[in-house]
């Protein structure tokens, strides 16, 4: 059996007071910290080992937090970068870890998504104090009524985590409303977060972002990329900054992420510090994937040898991954028959369409140009990630 590793960032929720505090005891760690606390502008060092619940609460201190603590934890599990990208079958991340997770796979540069987290908190502060929102976890119940109970008083279920657990969001009015009239043999608990987000209401901070990431250089990702819009695997570079960007006031589907990761044949998912909230989901969902939580260094060896017994390959090895196409979910292929006549493909043609057992999903060339060779054939069985086809780059395309 092929070994597939996957390793995942967590969202904001998973911080606690003096988290970082046995990772800064290690001085390149800590240098490495102030310099990306310097392009943040916040004292990361003080706010993750000094600040209370409530201090690192806040959406502008969290996000930016998480997103550093995983970009240099990754470096001391793969001092050399390079040795990840053919170790690591998949990265993915809940929420603002999809930021870490598109740093990791080298889409952006640590420095690109300091600037672009600490814009995203500050947004969806601002946008949180507009109108007073909320977010409250339900715990069991049947997942259709659930689903109904949300939708029934004008929520959104801007978390997916799977069986079991969802969360709505909306204002404090309609949250109201789900605690006094929800749905059966469910436990509904309120969220501590400033607003509801990956909603509607967050449309404001989408907009603030957007006009930022225009100026964002971006390269194709070196591993593939699990999006938590959808579960798609993204491998243009110039959509994972759209995605980063729209899934501000988008529900983040987890359960799609993890139905994912079991289509590319996940054995090992490991979890970037602050550890253990995607982790427990993956043990209740996923039987049968190893896991592992890595919250302290002295864990490091340990999460070596996890990477080292799970990380066998990476898709990407053979061949250089900027012009090649990869299908986005499990399922048959079908070539798109102008794109199999011509010699070069325009940026953006499409190639075919993969159909899955929910719907049928375009497949483009995001960058365009000639024609080396078609990986798959016309009516396939593919699987996320995998290649269809390989461009060579040409001027004007």
């Amino acid at each position: 059996m092929d070994l597939v590793l996957v390793i995942v960032a967590p969202g904001q929720g998973a911080q606690t007071p003096g988290f970082l505090a046995p990772w800064l005891e290690d001085q390149t760690f800590a240098s490495r910290l102030r310099w990306l606390s310097t392009v943040a502008g916040i004292d990361l060092a003080h706010y993750g080992t000094e600040a209370d619940a409530d201090e690192i609460r806040d959406t502008q201190i969290a996000q930016p937090l998480l997103v550093a603590t995983g970009l240099l934890a990754a470096l001391e599990l793969f001092p050399h970068p390079a040795d990840a990208f053919n170790k690591v079958g998949a990265v993915a991340g809940h929420s603002v870890g999809e930021i870490t997770a598109a740093a990791g796979a080298r889409t952006i540069t640590a420095e690109q998504a300091m600037v672009l987290v600490r814009e995203r908190g500050r947004a969806m502060a601002a946008a949180s104090e507009a109108t007073p929102t909320g977010m409250t976890a339900v715990l069991g119940g049947d997942r259709d009524e659930v689903l109904a109970s949300i939708d029934k008083h004008g929520l959104t279920a801007a978390n997916d985590n799977g069986p079991g657990q969802v969360v709505a969001a909306g204002t404090l009015e309609q949250l109201a409303a789900l605690a006094e009239d929800g749905p059966a043999k469910a436990r509904l608990m309120p969220l501590k977060v400033a607003g509801a987000f990956h909603t509607e209401h967050m449309a404001p901070a989408v907009g603030h972002v957007a006009d930022l990431a225009r100026s964002v250089s971006v390269h194709d990702p070196r591993i593939p990329l699990i999006s938590n819009r959808d579960g798609q695997v993204v491998h243009d570079g110039s959509q994972v900054l759209q995605r980063i960007v729209g899934q501000i006031a988008h529900p983040v589907r987890w359960d799609l992420c993890m139905d994912a990761m079991l289509d590319l044949g996940v054995t090992g998912i490991l979890e970037m510090p602050p550890a253990g909230t995607l982790t427990g989901i993956a043990k209740r969902a996923m039987k049968g994937v190893e896991t592992f939580a890595l919250k302290t260094p002295d864990q490091l060896d340990d999460a070596r040898a996890f990477c080292a017994k799970h990380g066998e390959s990476s898709v990407f090895n053979a061949s250089p991954t900027w012009r090649m196409v990869v299908s986005p979910t499990k399922g048959t292929f079908h070539r798109d028959a102008d794109a199999a006549a011509v010699e070069v493909l325009s940026k953006g043609a499409g190639i075919g369409t993969v159909e899955t057992l929910r719907d049928s999903i375009a497949v483009t060339a995001g960058h365009g140009g000639e024609v080396l060779e078609w990986l798959v054939e016309d009516g396939d069985l593919v699987s996320p990630g995998q290649p269809l086809i390989r461009l060579h780059p040409v001027g004007g395309v």
